[in-house]
Protein backbone atom coordinates (compact mmCIF):
# COMPACT_ATOMS: atom_id res chain seq x y z
CA UNK A 1 0.00 0.00 0.00
CA UNK A 2 1.05 3.62 -0.40
CA UNK A 3 0.79 7.22 0.80
CA UNK A 4 -2.06 8.69 -1.21
CA UNK A 5 -2.59 12.26 0.00
CA UNK A 6 -0.65 15.37 0.90
CA UNK A 7 -0.68 16.44 4.51
CA UNK A 8 -3.09 19.24 5.35
CA UNK A 9 -1.76 20.10 8.80
CA UNK A 10 1.78 20.22 10.12
CA UNK A 11 3.29 21.54 13.31
CA UNK A 12 -0.17 22.65 14.42
CA UNK A 13 -0.64 24.78 11.31
CA UNK A 14 -2.59 24.41 8.04
CA UNK A 15 -0.36 23.65 5.07
CA UNK A 16 -0.26 26.37 2.40
CA UNK A 17 1.12 25.57 -1.06
CA UNK A 18 3.44 28.44 -1.95
CA UNK A 19 4.20 27.29 -5.49
CA UNK A 20 0.54 26.85 -6.32
CA UNK A 21 -0.24 30.33 -5.02
CA UNK A 22 2.58 31.93 -7.01
CA UNK A 23 1.63 30.13 -10.22
CA UNK A 24 -2.01 31.16 -9.79
CA UNK A 25 -0.95 34.78 -9.31
CA UNK A 26 1.21 34.66 -12.44
CA UNK A 27 -1.53 33.09 -14.50
CA UNK A 28 -4.18 35.52 -13.26
CA UNK A 29 -2.17 38.70 -13.61
CA UNK A 30 0.54 38.27 -16.22
CA UNK A 31 1.22 41.98 -16.30
CA UNK A 32 2.08 41.92 -12.59
CA UNK A 33 3.68 38.46 -12.57
CA UNK A 34 5.27 37.37 -9.32
CA UNK A 35 8.86 36.46 -10.03
CA UNK A 36 11.86 35.63 -7.88
CA UNK A 37 13.64 38.63 -6.42
CA UNK A 38 11.19 40.07 -3.91
CA UNK A 39 7.99 40.26 -5.95
CA UNK A 40 4.70 40.72 -4.12
CA UNK A 41 2.23 37.86 -4.47
CA UNK A 42 -1.34 38.85 -3.52
CA UNK A 43 -3.26 36.81 -1.00
CA UNK A 44 -0.35 35.22 0.83
CA UNK A 45 -1.01 34.47 4.50
CA UNK A 46 1.02 35.80 7.38
CA UNK A 47 4.37 33.99 7.60
CA UNK A 48 3.54 32.57 11.04
CA UNK A 49 -0.02 31.47 10.16
CA UNK A 50 0.76 28.43 7.99
CA UNK A 51 3.22 25.68 7.26
CA UNK A 52 4.69 26.64 3.89
CA UNK A 53 4.81 23.87 1.29
CA UNK A 54 7.45 24.16 -1.44
CA UNK A 55 7.70 21.50 -4.13
CA UNK A 56 7.84 21.10 -7.89
CA UNK A 57 4.87 20.32 -10.09
CA UNK A 58 5.13 17.54 -12.65
CA UNK A 59 7.20 18.61 -15.66
CA UNK A 60 8.09 21.86 -13.95
CA UNK A 61 10.60 23.94 -15.90
CA UNK A 62 12.09 25.36 -12.71
CA UNK A 63 14.59 23.62 -10.48
CA UNK A 64 13.79 23.14 -6.81
CA UNK A 65 16.59 25.51 -5.87
CA UNK A 66 14.93 28.24 -7.94
CA UNK A 67 11.56 27.71 -6.25
CA UNK A 68 13.23 27.63 -2.85
CA UNK A 69 14.98 30.95 -3.48
CA UNK A 70 11.70 32.39 -4.75
CA UNK A 71 10.05 31.38 -1.48
CA UNK A 72 12.81 32.94 0.62
CA UNK A 73 12.68 36.16 -1.39
CA UNK A 74 8.88 36.47 -1.43
CA UNK A 75 7.87 35.55 2.11
CA UNK A 76 9.23 37.16 5.27
CA UNK A 77 11.42 34.10 5.83
CA UNK A 78 12.65 35.29 9.20
CA UNK A 79 9.17 34.72 10.67
CA UNK A 80 8.41 31.34 9.08
CA UNK A 81 7.77 28.67 11.73
CA UNK A 82 7.14 25.56 9.62
CA UNK A 83 8.11 24.31 6.16
CA UNK A 84 6.90 21.28 4.20
CA UNK A 85 9.09 20.09 1.33
CA UNK A 86 7.25 18.40 -1.55
CA UNK A 87 8.85 16.89 -4.67
CA UNK A 88 12.32 18.26 -5.31
CA UNK A 89 12.16 16.68 -8.79
CA UNK A 90 9.83 17.41 -11.69
CA UNK A 91 9.54 13.96 -13.28
CA UNK A 92 11.51 10.87 -12.25
CA UNK A 93 12.82 10.89 -8.66
CA UNK A 94 16.21 12.50 -8.26
CA UNK A 95 18.58 12.57 -5.31
CA UNK A 96 17.77 14.85 -2.39
CA UNK A 97 21.34 16.19 -2.28
CA UNK A 98 21.02 19.62 -3.95
CA UNK A 99 17.67 20.31 -2.32
CA UNK A 100 19.05 19.38 1.08
CA UNK A 101 22.02 21.65 0.53
CA UNK A 102 19.73 24.54 -0.40
CA UNK A 103 17.50 24.01 2.65
CA UNK A 104 20.34 23.78 5.16
CA UNK A 105 22.19 26.60 3.44
CA UNK A 106 19.27 28.90 4.19
CA UNK A 107 19.29 28.20 7.93
CA UNK A 108 20.48 31.72 8.69
CA UNK A 109 17.45 33.15 6.87
CA UNK A 110 15.02 30.94 8.82
CA UNK A 111 15.76 31.71 12.48
CA UNK A 112 12.17 31.02 13.58
CA UNK A 113 11.87 27.63 11.87
CA UNK A 114 10.63 25.01 14.32
CA UNK A 115 8.90 22.39 12.13
CA UNK A 116 10.31 20.73 9.00
CA UNK A 117 8.75 17.95 6.91
CA UNK A 118 10.90 16.61 4.08
CA UNK A 119 9.09 14.48 1.50
CA UNK A 120 5.39 15.34 1.40
CA UNK A 121 5.10 13.23 -1.74
CA UNK A 122 2.22 10.96 -2.75
CA UNK A 123 2.43 7.70 -4.69
CA UNK A 124 1.19 9.54 -7.81
CA UNK A 125 4.33 11.69 -7.63
CA UNK A 126 6.64 8.88 -6.52
CA UNK A 127 6.35 5.65 -4.59
CA UNK A 128 7.82 6.14 -1.13
CA UNK A 129 10.57 3.58 -1.73
CA UNK A 130 11.61 5.26 -4.98
CA UNK A 131 12.57 8.47 -3.20
CA UNK A 132 16.32 8.95 -3.34
CA UNK A 133 17.29 10.14 0.09
CA UNK A 134 20.53 11.36 1.62
CA UNK A 135 22.28 11.83 4.94
CA UNK A 136 19.75 14.02 6.76
CA UNK A 137 21.96 14.75 9.76
CA UNK A 138 22.58 18.31 8.44
CA UNK A 139 18.89 19.11 9.01
CA UNK A 140 19.49 18.71 12.73
CA UNK A 141 22.86 20.38 12.86
CA UNK A 142 21.81 23.36 10.70
CA UNK A 143 18.64 24.04 12.69
CA UNK A 144 19.51 23.75 16.39
CA UNK A 145 16.13 25.25 17.42
CA UNK A 146 14.06 22.81 15.38
CA UNK A 147 11.41 21.08 17.51
CA UNK A 148 9.77 18.79 14.94
CA UNK A 149 11.31 16.84 12.06
CA UNK A 150 9.59 14.41 9.71
CA UNK A 151 11.46 12.63 6.91
CA UNK A 152 9.68 10.46 4.33
CA UNK A 153 11.63 7.95 2.25
CA UNK A 154 14.13 5.24 3.14
CA UNK A 155 16.21 4.49 0.05
CA UNK A 156 19.71 5.86 0.59
CA UNK A 157 18.65 7.42 3.88
CA UNK A 158 21.44 7.99 6.39
CA UNK A 159 21.77 9.57 9.80
CA UNK A 160 24.64 10.12 12.19
CA UNK A 161 24.08 10.15 15.96
CA UNK A 162 23.86 13.76 17.14
CA UNK A 163 22.89 15.77 20.18
CA UNK A 164 20.00 18.16 19.67
CA UNK A 165 18.70 20.15 22.60
CA UNK A 166 15.37 21.34 21.20
CA UNK A 167 13.86 18.47 19.20
CA UNK A 168 10.60 17.23 20.73
CA UNK A 169 9.13 15.21 17.83
CA UNK A 170 10.89 12.96 15.31
CA UNK A 171 9.31 10.72 12.68
CA UNK A 172 10.84 8.64 9.92
CA UNK A 173 8.34 7.38 7.33
CA UNK A 174 9.56 4.60 5.07
CA UNK A 175 8.51 1.49 3.24
CA UNK A 176 11.82 0.14 4.51
CA UNK A 177 13.82 1.97 7.19
CA UNK A 178 17.50 0.96 7.12
CA UNK A 179 18.77 -0.59 10.33
CA UNK A 180 21.66 1.87 10.31
CA UNK A 181 19.14 4.72 10.64
CA UNK A 182 17.30 2.95 13.46
CA UNK A 183 20.60 2.47 15.29
CA UNK A 184 21.61 6.08 14.64
CA UNK A 185 18.35 7.35 16.13
CA UNK A 186 19.00 5.17 19.17
CA UNK A 187 22.46 6.70 19.38
CA UNK A 188 21.22 10.29 19.31
CA UNK A 189 21.15 12.42 22.45
CA UNK A 190 17.73 14.08 22.40
CA UNK A 191 16.90 15.25 25.93
CA UNK A 192 13.68 17.07 24.93
CA UNK A 193 12.24 14.33 22.67
CA UNK A 194 8.62 13.55 23.55
CA UNK A 195 7.41 11.83 20.38
CA UNK A 196 9.25 9.23 18.32
CA UNK A 197 7.74 7.32 15.39
CA UNK A 198 9.53 4.85 13.16
CA UNK A 199 7.87 3.29 10.11
CA UNK A 200 10.05 0.22 9.95
CA UNK A 201 8.76 -1.24 6.67
CA UNK A 202 9.79 -4.47 5.01
CA UNK A 203 13.11 -6.07 4.13
CA UNK A 204 12.38 -6.01 0.39
CA UNK A 205 12.54 -2.21 0.48
CA UNK A 206 15.44 -1.97 2.90
CA UNK A 207 13.67 -2.34 6.24
CA UNK A 208 16.19 -4.70 7.81
CA UNK A 209 15.89 -3.77 11.49
CA UNK A 210 15.05 -6.55 13.91
CA UNK A 211 13.41 -6.44 17.32
CA UNK A 212 16.85 -6.47 18.94
CA UNK A 213 17.59 -3.13 17.29
CA UNK A 214 14.59 -1.60 19.07
CA UNK A 215 15.89 -2.44 22.53
CA UNK A 216 17.34 1.05 23.18
CA UNK A 217 13.88 2.56 22.70
CA UNK A 218 12.23 0.01 24.97
CA UNK A 219 14.57 -0.29 27.93
CA UNK A 220 13.86 3.23 29.16
CA UNK A 221 17.46 4.42 29.15
CA UNK A 222 17.13 6.72 26.13
CA UNK A 223 15.11 9.91 25.68
CA UNK A 224 13.99 10.72 29.24
CA UNK A 225 11.20 13.05 28.08
CA UNK A 226 9.60 10.45 25.74
CA UNK A 227 5.81 10.22 26.09
CA UNK A 228 4.76 8.76 22.73
CA UNK A 229 6.41 5.84 20.98
CA UNK A 230 5.46 4.51 17.56
CA UNK A 231 7.09 1.32 16.27
CA UNK A 232 4.98 0.83 13.21
CA UNK A 233 4.50 -0.55 9.72
CA UNK A 234 6.31 -3.83 10.32
CA UNK A 235 5.82 -7.46 9.39
CA UNK A 236 7.37 -8.18 12.80
CA UNK A 237 4.55 -6.38 14.61
CA UNK A 238 3.70 -9.42 16.78
CA UNK A 239 7.30 -9.73 17.95
CA UNK A 240 7.45 -6.00 18.58
CA UNK A 241 4.25 -6.19 20.63
CA UNK A 242 5.70 -9.04 22.68
CA UNK A 243 8.81 -6.96 23.41
CA UNK A 244 6.72 -3.90 24.28
CA UNK A 245 4.66 -5.97 26.71
CA UNK A 246 7.57 -6.03 29.16
CA UNK A 247 9.42 -2.88 28.10
CA UNK A 248 10.31 -0.47 30.96
CA UNK A 249 9.65 2.59 28.78
CA UNK A 250 5.92 1.84 28.59
CA UNK A 251 5.29 2.92 32.18
CA UNK A 252 6.06 6.54 31.33
CA UNK A 253 4.33 6.69 27.96
CA UNK A 254 1.07 8.53 27.42
CA UNK A 255 0.42 6.97 24.03
CA UNK A 256 1.69 3.99 22.06
CA UNK A 257 1.38 3.05 18.40
CA UNK A 258 1.93 -0.44 17.04
CA UNK A 259 -0.12 0.37 13.97
CA UNK A 260 0.23 -0.15 10.21
CA UNK A 261 1.78 -3.60 10.49
CA UNK A 262 0.94 -7.30 10.45
CA UNK A 263 -0.38 -7.40 14.02
CA UNK A 264 -2.38 -10.53 14.90
CA UNK A 265 -4.05 -12.03 17.94
CA UNK A 266 -0.67 -13.39 19.01
CA UNK A 267 0.81 -9.93 19.47
CA UNK A 268 -2.20 -8.48 21.27
CA UNK A 269 -2.41 -11.49 23.57
CA UNK A 270 1.20 -10.81 24.57
CA UNK A 271 0.31 -7.19 25.24
CA UNK A 272 -2.68 -8.13 27.42
CA UNK A 273 -0.61 -10.63 29.38
CA UNK A 274 2.21 -8.15 29.94
CA UNK A 275 2.45 -5.02 32.05
CA UNK A 276 -0.59 -2.78 32.65
CA UNK A 277 -1.56 -0.44 29.82
CA UNK A 278 -4.45 1.27 31.60
CA UNK A 279 -2.43 4.46 32.10
CA UNK A 280 -2.25 5.10 28.35
CA UNK A 281 -4.41 7.78 26.83
CA UNK A 282 -4.20 6.17 23.39
CA UNK A 283 -3.23 2.78 21.99
CA UNK A 284 -3.15 2.93 18.20
CA UNK A 285 -3.36 -0.44 16.44
CA UNK A 286 -4.95 0.65 13.18
CA UNK A 287 -4.27 -1.59 10.17
CA UNK A 288 -4.26 -4.97 11.89
CA UNK A 289 -5.29 -8.61 11.45
CA UNK A 290 -7.13 -9.17 14.75
CA UNK A 291 -10.18 -11.33 15.29
CA UNK A 292 -13.27 -9.66 16.67
CA UNK A 293 -12.92 -11.66 19.88
CA UNK A 294 -9.48 -10.22 20.60
CA UNK A 295 -10.62 -6.73 19.70
CA UNK A 296 -13.38 -7.12 22.25
CA UNK A 297 -10.87 -8.35 24.85
CA UNK A 298 -8.92 -5.14 24.29
CA UNK A 299 -12.03 -3.00 24.76
CA UNK A 300 -12.91 -4.78 27.98
CA UNK A 301 -9.38 -4.74 29.37
CA UNK A 302 -8.73 -1.06 28.48
CA UNK A 303 -12.10 0.71 28.82
CA UNK A 304 -10.56 4.12 29.57
CA UNK A 305 -7.88 3.97 26.86
CA UNK A 306 -8.54 5.49 23.45
CA UNK A 307 -8.22 2.42 21.24
CA UNK A 308 -7.74 2.80 17.49
CA UNK A 309 -8.75 -0.43 15.79
CA UNK A 310 -9.68 0.78 12.32
CA UNK A 311 -8.40 -0.80 9.11
CA UNK A 312 -8.98 -4.43 10.03
CA UNK A 313 -7.67 -7.03 7.62
CA UNK A 314 -8.83 -10.63 7.43
CA UNK A 315 -7.40 -12.50 10.44
CA UNK A 316 -7.04 -15.70 8.42
CA UNK A 317 -5.23 -14.00 5.54
CA UNK A 318 -1.87 -15.75 5.16
CA UNK A 319 -0.51 -12.87 3.10
CA UNK A 320 -0.39 -10.21 5.75
CA UNK A 321 1.06 -6.89 4.70
CA UNK A 322 2.09 -3.52 6.08
CA UNK A 323 0.23 -0.30 5.35
CA UNK A 324 3.11 1.38 3.50
CA UNK A 325 5.79 -0.53 1.61
CA UNK A 326 6.59 0.34 -2.01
Amino acid sequence: MTVNHHIEQFHGLPVFDFVQAVDAAVEGAADEAAEAGGAVVPGLPEPTAVAWRIGLNYESEEAFTERWEQFLDTVDAGRVAAVVIGPWFSEEPEGLGSALEAITGAAGRLPALRGLFVGDITYEESEISWLEMEDVTPLLTAFPRLTELVVRGGTGLRLEPVRHEALTALRFEAGGLPVEVVRAVAGCDLPALRRLELWLGVDHYGGDAGVVDLAPFLDGTRFPALRHLGLQNSLLQDDIAAAVAHAPVVARLESLSLSMGALTDQGVTALLEGQPLTHLRTLDLHHHFLTEDVQQRLREALPEVGLVLTGAGKPDDRRRYVAVSE
